[in-house]
Parts: structure tokens; C-alpha cells; sequence
């Protein structure tokens, strides 16, 4: 095991703290008592659905007496109904910096584990498993490992007595749930004309919890009387929600009467339940679907779709990492969202009423329901599926391989195997516009049966996560593909077909953390329809093709992180169309090309830690250049020329210096 490449100076793993919550700082004193308490190694953190055990949990960990307690020795992990150790265990090392090993089997992943939690040199130390369903039990002990002040909390709806006496979170008092309920409809905000009766009784039917009232006060707010009204009438209908889950499922359902009025929200919103639970949803896949499916024009209308159910509280959007570049909004990659379990729950809820001839999604999990499965294998004719969501691993059945999806326009591959084998009905989907192909895991899988891609004639997009790349087939009408902790070395190096054979028509190419990629594709400067081209995080990337200049078409180019680059060529001059151009963070580039001038047509440059960068004299010829964006260092660099460049603004950013991204990105 090697060392760590760096300490990270805070809690790995813990979401952000939330900047505004009600009820919690005595539950929270209570909590804190318990765990600081000697003698006691686990605790169980119990409540229902929604009640806010994993925000106290993270109030915990940012708890300034719990941190100078614990120091950067807190782990936050996040269980799921299928928990699977090894992913567990893989992230634990990613979160403590050490290399990831290649398991051998189960009881190697637990002898692992063990030796990490005794590397880490943590005394003491607070590991957090969030979300634990039962019968994961024996899972939880596998992690009871012995070690002076080691302390493990444990989030779950059940109590768990096995580990002892439970730390209980109540509902919400009423006067704190209104307090709460009114944060997030903005009644103390705005003037309103609704009676404080209706709001009384919609809080009461919330029953305290946070979740509940979070939910539905922000789908109330700024709405007409008649459709709080109308909320007061369904709450009202049927037993209280603290009966059971699925309760609280059908009623936080009745926000669907808001977004009723905007269809294509509601849709993105259900469309969430397509990716695995208490996983990252890349905003960048969202918008390969969205666009897609929804006929909707830019990228940004669709972050607009996602901002938007955030501020209904219908979800997280998570940045992680801060860009001082705005070409990041091309791309999202930095943009995740986070969907609470029983929200997930609904959307699955709100997907399933259809009837199962007239439903639009089908997706096949690791613990399908094989009854329903074989209803819609009996009736799968005539259904109109438009999007296929598969989940699958090393234990998964195969029982789904006759499905016949030839009206699907998306195809989504949860994968948690090291090896996938396309299945033989790829090759009869030829409506599929957007393949999404996603590793939920450390090591990339490998890929067999690429070459059924080939077939796909009206394939526009696809994203390929963590995958091993295989060589390239011939994918003629394919405009958009992005490769994200992938692999490529098979593809770019050892494939007998050229990158511009393979995609001739090829518009958005987009590479991010692909580790080994130490060149772009032979070929790649041929595909003269390339508009946008996007090579980040790519740190043994060293070069650039010298026929660069050939891709005449091309808007933007972004080459940020690329931390080995030496060199531009001279060639780029001839880009007459670019209007964009990222180098931030080339911190090995020593110039910008002397043709660097002839760049017409570019209106933004972002540089910041280039300071070691010369510029040439042409840079007095960009007069359409209307913003630099850069770290002081290089701001003096161009002032010298800023006279001869009138309209040139020099923004100088605060920087985000925190790498405690490179922890989260990956769970």
C-alpha cells in the first residue's frame, strides 16, 4: 500500500454542511454526547424517512468539538439498499488517497479494509456509514475493526438493537417545522394572501418531518391560493404519512400537481430514477438525454431544468470543483446531482403509473421485481419505451437479454463489474440516439461486443464512464462523445480505424481525466466538422498535433489541467473561427505561439496559472479578444499590451485551491 500523496485537511466524504436547518442543535448536543462518550464503539442513528438522520450526521462531522476531536480522520460513506463492500471499500481508499488494489475476492476486500483503517494513523477516528438498510448488518460489522477511539455512526430507519441502544430522532416540533415551512415557501419573505389556517394544516399533515415540509413549502411557494388549497384537500385525504415510507412517497407525490404545468420538469424529474441510488448523476448526462429527448435547444436550458429542481428542494446539485472558466458551462463536468432515497422512490412512484403499454421508461435493476419484469416482457410489443435505464453486476441475472427496446432513443448502462458484454439487442435499437455507458466503481470495466455500435445509424451521443475503451468502430452519424476516467490507450493507440474514419461527422469531443492518454488520436485533426474540442485533466498529454490548424470549424478548445503540456503549435493561428480558448492550469507551458495573433475571431481567453507563459508579440492583433481571465502574475503580463487592445477587460478571479474534490467526485 502506498503512502498518501497528500493529507486532506478535512472530513473525507461528508456532504456540504446545510446552511439552514431548525430542531437540530439539541438532538445534535445529544448525539455528540453519546459518541464522545468512552466505551462506545458503534451508534445507531434511527429515524423514519425524511426525518434528518443524514443532516445531523453531517452537522456532526462539521462539528468543530467533533472535529477537534477527530481531526481529518472522519470517513462518511454512504450505504444503499444493495450495498456491494468492494465499492465500499474502494472509495474508502480514494477518500484516504492510497492506491485502489485490485481485489482478489471478498475476503481480500475485508483483510483490505482492515489494514487501511489501521494505516490511515488514526487515533482517533469517526467512520460514518450513512443509509444502511436492513439486513446489511453483517456488512456493518465487517467494517468493526480494533482500534483505540475508533467510533462508527450509523444512519438507518431501522433501530438495529443488535449494535445496541439507539440514538432516536424525533419529528420536528410544530413550531420548528413551521419555522422551517416558512424558510422555504418565502411566506416571511413576500407578502401573502394565504391564511394562516391553510398553512397550519399543511404543516401538521407534514407530521415534523424536514423533508416533507421542505418539499412541498418550496413547491408551494409563490403559488395561487387554489393550488395551496388544492394541497390541503390531497394531504388530507388517506392516513398520516408516519405510517410507513410509501405513505410519505404518496404524499410528497402530490407535488406532481405543480409540475403538472411544466411537463418537461416533471419529466427530467422522474428521469432521475434512471441512474443507481445514493450515486452522483453527471449533469453532463442529463444533458446528452435532455437535449435529445426534450428537443431542448442548448445546454443551458437544461441546467436552467436542473437549477430549477433544486430549488424545489426535488434535489442536490453538487459543484465540485469551483472553475474561474466559464467554457465550463459547455460541459457540466463539474456538476453532479445527489436525489434523496425517497425521492428517488418517487420518481420510480411517478414513472410506474402509467399503464405498462403507454410508459416511457424501463429500468431493470439488480434487485428487479421479476414479476412485473415478466408482465412487461409479455406486453413489451407494444410498449413505446423511450428510455432504457440497466443496472447490472457480477450476480445479475440475464433473465432481461430477450427484451427487445427498438423504440428506445436512450440507452443507460449502470455497470458494477469489471466486465460488460453488450447485449445482442443493441444491434436492433434503431431509434437509439444517446448510449450512456457508467462505472460505478474504482477500476474501469472492459467492453466486449463494441463492435455491435457500429449498427447504431442514428447514434448522436454517447459517454463513456470509466471504461476501458475498446478500439473504434464506425459510428457515421455520431456528433458528441465523451470519454470521463476512461482508458483510451486501446482506442487511440492499438485501434487498425482511424478516429476520423470511425467518426467522420464527429462535432464535440470531450475528454476528461483520462489518465493515460499521453496523445490525441492520429486522425482526430481530419474531422473538420469538430466545433467544440475539450482535453482536461489529461496530466500526460504533452503535446498537440501539429495539424491542429486543420480544424477549421472549431469554436472552442479547452486544454485545462493538462499539466504536462509543453507546447501549442504554431498551426492554431489558422483556427479563424475559435472564440474560446482554456489553458488554465497548463502550468507546463512555456509560451503561446508566435501565429497565436492571427486567432481572429477569439473574444476569451482564460489562463489562470500560466504565469510562467510568455505572449508574443501578435497578441496585439486580437482586437475581438474581450476577456483575459487570469491569476495576477500573468494580468502583468498583458497589461504592457493592454493599450493597443482597447475593449480588453482582465478579470482576475479568487481562485478555488481546495483539491478536496478529487475525494468526492468519485463516490
Amino acid at each position: 500500500m502506498e503512502e498518501m500523496a497528500q493529507q486532506v485537511k478535512r472530513p473525507f466524504g461528508v456532504p456540504e454542511e446545510p446552511e439552514f436547518t431548525v430542531g437540530l442543535d439539541a438532538p445534535l448536543r445529544e448525539l455528540k454526547m453519546e459518541l464522545l462518550k468512552e466505551g462506545v464503539s458503534i451508534i445507531v442513528l434511527t429515524g423514519l424517512g425524511g426525518s434528518g438522520k443524514t443532516t445531523l450526521a453531517t452537522k456532526l462531522c462539521w462539528d468543530e468539538q467533533v472535529i477537534g476531536s477527530f481531526k481529518e480522520n472522519i470517513l462518511f460513506v454512504t450505504f444503499s439498499k444493495t450495498p456491494k463492500l468492494k465499492i465500499i471499500v474502494e472509495r474508502l481508499f480514494e477518500y484516504c488517497g492510497y492506491q485502489v488494489p485490485q481485489f482478489q475476492s471478498d475476503e481480500d476486500v475485508v483483510n483490505q479494509s482492515g489494514l487501511l483503517l489501521r494505516k490511515i494513523d488514526a487515533s482517533p477516528m469517526l467512520l460514518v456509514l450513512d443509509d444502511v438498510w436492513p439486513g446489511s448488518e453483517p456488512l456493518v460489522e465487517k467494517f468493526k475493526v480494533q482500534m483505540p477511539d475508533y467510533k462508527i455512526l450509523v444512519t438507518s430507519r431501522v433501530a438495529f438493537p443488535r449494535f445496541g441502544s439507539p440514538y432516536i430522532l424525533k419529528p420536528l416540533v410544530h413550531e420548528d417545522a413551521m419555522a422551517l415551512f416558512c424558510h422555504h415557501t418565502l411566506l416571511g419573505k413576500n407578502s401573502s394572501n394565504i391564511p394562516e389556517e391553510v398553512v397550519q394544516k399543511i404543516v401538521r399533515h407534514c407530521k415534523g418531518l424536514p423533508l416533507a415540509i421542505k418539499v412541498i413549502g418550496r413547491s408551494l411557494s409563490n403559488q395561487p391560493y387554489e393550488l395551496w388549497q388544492k394541497m390541503v384537500e390531497k394531504l388530507s385525504q388517506g392516513h398520516s404519512i408516519l405510517d410507513s415510507n410509501t405513505k410519505l412517497v404518496a404524499s410528497l407525490k402530490k407535488i406532481s400537481d405543480v409540475l403538472e404545468d411544466n411537463s418537461i420538469i416533471k419529466e427530467c424529474f422522474i428521469d432521475l430514477a434512471l441512474f443507481p441510488e445514493n450515486q452522483k448523476i453527471p449533469v453532463a448526462a442529463l444533458v446528452d438525454m435532455w437535449v435529445e429527448l426534450y428537443g431542448l435547444d442548448n445546454d443551458g436550458i437544461v441546467m436552467a431544468n436542473v437549477n430549477k429542481l433544486a430549488s424545489m428542494n426535488l434535489a442536490n446539485v453538487l459543484e465540485t470543483r469551483k472553475n474561474t472558466s466559464d467554457t465550463d458551462s459547455y460541459y457540466y463536468n463539474n456538476h453532479f446531482i445527489i436525489l434523496h432515497g425517497i425521492l428517488r422512490d418517487i420518481t420510480i412512484y411517478q414513472g410506474t403509473q402509467e399503464q405498462v403499454e403507454l410508459r416511457k421508461r424501463l429500468m431493470i435493476g439488480i434487485t428487479e421485481n421479476k414479476t412485473e419484469w415478466w408482465l412487461i416482457r409479455e406486453k413489451q410489443q407494444g410498449m413505446m419505451i423511450r428510455i432504457l435505464s440497466i443496472s447490472t453486476d457480477e450476480t445479475c441475472t440475464s433473465y432481461w437479454s430477450h427484451l427487445q427496446p427498438t423504440q428506445a432513443e436512450v440507452l443507460i448502462l449502470n455497470l458494477q463489474t469489471s466486465r460488460y458484454t453488450f447485449p445482442k439487442f443493441l444491434k436492433e435499437m434503431s431509434k437509439l440516439k444517446v448510449l450512456i455507458v457508467i462505472r460505478h466503481g474504482f477500476h474501469p470495466s472492459e467492453m466486449k461486443n463494441f463492435e455491435s455500435l457500429d449498427s447504431l445509424s442514428n447514434l448522436r451521443r454517447m459517454r463513456l464512464e470509466r471504461i476501458s475503451v475498446p478500439p473504434f468502430v464506425m459510428l457515421k452519424n455520431l456528433k458528441k462523445l465523451s470519454l470521463y476516467f476512461c482508458n483510451t490507450r486501446q482506442a487511440f493507440e492499438n485501434g487498425n480505424m482511424l478516429i476520423s474514419d470511425a467518426l467522420p461527422i464527429l462535432e464535440d469531443l470531450n475528454i476528461d481525466y483520462c489518465n493515460d492518454m499521453v496523445e490525441l488520436p492520429t486522425g482526430l485533426c481530419e474531422i473538420t466538422s469538430l466545433k467544440m474540442l475539450s482535453i482536461t485533466n489529461c496530466h500526460k498529454l504533452s503535446a498537440l498535433p501539429q495539424e491542429i490548424g486543420n480544424l477549421e470549424n472549431l469554436k472552442l478548445i479547452r486544454l485545462s489541467s493538462c499539466t504536462d503540456l509543453e507546447g501549442i503549435p504554431n498551426s492554431i493561428g489558422r483556427l479563424s473561427n475559435l472564440r474560446h480558448m482554456d489553458i488554465s492550469n497548463c502550468i507546463s507551458l512555456p509560451n503561446l505561439p508566435e501565429d497565436f495573433g492571427n486567432l481572429c475571431n477569439l473574444r476569451n481567453l482564460y489562463m489562470t496559472s500560466c504565469a510562467r507563459c510568455e505572449l508574443p508579440p501578435s497578441i496585439i492583433n486580437l482586437e475581438h479578444l474581450k476577456e483575459v481571465v487570469c491569476d495576477e502574475e500573468t494580468a502583468a503580463s498583458w497589461d504592457a499590451f493592454k493599450p493597443m487592445l482597447p475593449n480588453l477587460k482582465i478579470d482576475i478571479p479568487q481562485l478555488d485551491v481546495n483539491l478536496n474534490w478529487l475525494h468526492e467526485i468519485h463516490s
